[in-house]
């Protein structure tokens, strides 16, 4: 008789004792031997009693399952002969357990798992947030309101309306602009305007593709530069473009 050796409180019920004498007898779990993992489990049971421990029903109960099946799998199976084949009639009386004893397994898995993610995070520290009031400049007004999404989707918006997509017939003339130049262009546009001026008025005269692109550049480094306020009411309202300087080198 092989000898065991546990502890009550190392396992968190019948499942978890099974999967446990499973992996120490090193069987397959697909296919146990009803017969040695009874008689291991009842080892179990009975030396909980011989201590006087307070076992637990549901330690019963599994203890009438495992002799049940082990009385099935005792019996002769019944066949019938079909030609030169052979069929069995009853299904194996193991499957339940096993299916039992695999949802366990993958609950414990997890659980396991989770255990392992919960020890690497407590490794981990994370600082407060931080009172930086100090450190802000109330001198500076707020750069924009809006978002380089705000300012992609009016930009999408622009070039949907002038219908680049559709093929144009025209004569091809190269007429080659920087963005240093154009951003020139726009302060000159705010300052003559001395006002907010709509985003796609600043398009207006922008005839290509290619130039309404270099204006739209020329806007995000004014941005970037400080140059200019870029404003807007509330989502998907118009945006407004306000001088606030001269061009600074980038």
């Amino acid at each position: 008789m092989v000898e065991i050796n546990f502890k009550v409180d190392a396992f968190e019920g019948p499942l978890d004792l099974l999967l446990h004498l499973i992996g120490k007898l090193e069987i397959d779990i697909y296919d146990i031997p009803m017969v040695e993992i009874t008689d291991q489990y009842m080892e179990f049971v009975h030396a909980m009693q011989i201590l006087e421990l307070d076992i637990a029903s549901e330690y019963l109960v599994m203890a009438a399952t495992l002799l049940a099946i082990k009385s099935q799998m005792l019996l002769p199976k019944q066949e019938i002969e079909f030609a030169d084949a052979e069929y069995e009639l009853e299904a194996d009386p193991r499957d339940e357990l096993v299916e039992r004893l695999m949802e366990y397994k993958r609950y414990k898995d997890a659980a396991l798992e989770l255990k392992e993610k919960e020890t690497e995070r407590s490794f981990y520290f994370s600082k407060p947030p931080m009172d930086l009031a100090e450190y802000q400049d109330e001198t500076l007004p707020v750069e924009m309101n809006v978002s380089l999404n705000d300012m992609l989707g009016a930009f999408n918006k622009l070039l949907r309306r002038q219908k680049f997509s559709k093929p144009l017939h025209t004569r091809i003339t190269t007429q080659e602009i920087s963005i240093d130049e154009r951003m020139n262009e726009v302060m000159n546009r705010l300052r003559e305007a001395s006002c907010k001026v709509k985003f796609d008025m600043l398009f207006v005269e922008q005839n290509t593709k290619e130039q309404i692109v270099v204006t739209f550049l020329a806007l995000l480094e004014l941005m970037k530069r400080k140059m200019i306020y870029v404003e807007q009411d509330h989502s998907f309202a118009d945006l407004y473009v306000e001088n606030r300087g001269e061009v600074k080198s980038g």
